[in-house]
C-alpha cells in the first residue's frame, strides 16, 4: 500500500542490536562481575584484568580477547570511583598519579594494539602466566 511507512532492513537491524545490547547490559552476570571487580579495586587496587577478565572467560562465556577489551572498558567508571573515594579521605598522592597515568596512557595504546594482533591462545598462556607470576610474588612477599 502506498501509504503505508515501509521498514528497511537495517532499521529492523538496527533495533534488533538495540535490544541485545540492552539486554548484555542487564545481564545478571556482567552485574556481578562488576561488583565484584569494583570491589576488590577498591579494596585491593585489582580488578579489571585479574578479576573480571577470568570470570568473564570462565563464568560468562566470553572469549579472551574480548573479556580484556570489556576490561579496559570498565576501567574508567571503576577509577572514577576509587579516585573519589580516596580523593575525599586525602589519600591520592596527585603527582605520583599523574605519573602513572602518563605512562599508562602509552602503554595502554601500545597493549591494545597488540591485543587486537596477537593469537588468542597465546593471549591466554600469557595471561596465565602473568596471574600465576603475581601469585608467587604476593605470597613471596606476605
Amino acid at each position: 500500500m502506498p501509504n503505508e511507512p515501509r521498514s528497511s532492513g537495517r532499521v529492523v537491524m538496527t533495533q534488533t542490536l538495540a535490544s541485545l545490547a540492552v539486554a548484555r547490559v542487564l545481564d545478571p552476570k556482567l552485574i556481578v562481575i562488576g561488583l565484584v571487580g569494583g570491589l576488590l579495586s577498591g579494596l585491593l587496587g585489582v580488578g579489571g584484568g585479574i578479576i573480571m577478565v577470568p570470570l568473564l572467560v570462565f563464568w560468562a562465556a566470553y572469549g579472551q580477547r574480548d573479556a580484556h577489551a570489556m576490561s579496559l572498558g570498565a576501567i574508567i567508571p571503576i577509577s572514577i570511583a576509587g579516585i573519589a573515594t580516596y580523593g575525599v579521605a586525602g589519600q591520592v598522592h596527585w603527582w605520583d598519579a599523574v605519573g602513572l597515568a602518563a605512562g599508562s596512557i602509552v602503554g595502554a595504546r601500545i597493549g591494545a594494539g597488540m591485543l587486537a594482533r596477537i593469537d588468542e591462545r597465546l593471549l591466554k598462556i600469557i595471561f596465565g602466566l602473568f596471574l600465576v607470576g603475581i601469585a608467587v610474588l604476593v605470597g613471596v612477599r606476605a
